[in-house]
């Protein structure tokens, strides 16, 4: 697969990010962790990659700004590309052994997401989109899965933790969606939920209290992919909002109505 001079600067930031998570993930019982707050854990690895991904992607874009989950948001000199990076999603997963985490890229141009990578190092799957290009995981074309009834459907989804806002809220939201859905996963990880989502494997996703860099490479994906994607009340408000409803355009909004409700 062709890929455009802007991909191959993401892709190379993420892969060699990802070596180095990869070396912690082995080692994980040895890492340094500390408290970032209730039940959200930041370790030295998480750390060490967003410094590889900063230094990379600096390098290379030199007047790109950036918004970082651990660094926050750094001015460029070219105010219309930001690059939102989440070195690190699926923490509590990657701190227990489980090879279910993703470093996410997203490249905002002038308030659009232009370009997004999520890459899951462990499983080695590379997901990519541009806007227009369409959506792949390493070579292959991504399309959303053709499922059109609730019955049939597996949706993913995010439970509320320890510290987080909205436990009795996503109980009402998850009693009406099991009552109507062939199944319902939870991975902890917003970016792979997505990207899933893009690949078919996951027939849909929704959740809420998510950041900018939870999302912003992987609603691009869903989009290129096929999918439909808006927050919680139907708007195209997704990154500011915090809240996402995906699917083709049948489960996305036979789920939009329930999550809704």
């Amino acid at each position: 697969m062709a890929r455009s001079p802007v991909m191959q600067v993401m892709v190379q930031a993420v892969t060699k990010a990802g070596r180095s998570l990869r070396r912690d993930f082995g080692e994980v019982e040895q890492l340094q962790v500390s408290m970032k707050g209730p039940g959200d854990f930041v370790s030295a690895a998480d750390k060490r990659a967003e410094e590889v991904l900063h230094a990379e992607l600096a390098r290379v874009r030199p007047g790109y700004g950036f918004l970082m989950e651990e660094g926050g948001a750094i001015e460029g000199t070219d105010p219309d590309h930001r690059w939102i990076v989440d070195p690190l999603d699926g923490t509590t997963n990657f701190l227990h052994g489980i090879p279910v985490f993703a470093i996410s890229v997203g490249l905002e141009r002038a308030g659009q997401i232009v370009a997004g990578v999520v890459f899951n190092p462990v499983t080695d799957e590379l997901y990519s989109a541009e806007r227009g290009g369409g959506a792949f995981m390493n070579d292959r074309r991504l399309r959303v899965a053709a499922r059109r009834r609730m019955d049939d459907a597996v949706i993913a989804t995010g439970v509320p933790h320890l510290g987080k806002p909205g436990h009795d809220q996503f109980r009402e939201e998850l009693s009406r969606v099991q009552a109507k859905a062939a199944g319902i996963r939870r991975f902890g990880s917003a970016a792979l939920d997505c990207a899933m989502v893009a690949s078919g494997r996951m027939d849909g996703y929704w959740e809420r209290n998510l950041k900018a860099w939870d999302l912003a490479a992987g609603i691009l994906l869903i989009k290129e992919a096929g999918g439909f994607v808006t927050d919680i009340q139907g708007q195209d408000n997704v990154l500011t909002s915090g809240t996402i409803v995906a699917g083709n355009e049948a489960i996305h909004k036979e789920l939009l109505t329930l999550v809704k409700a």
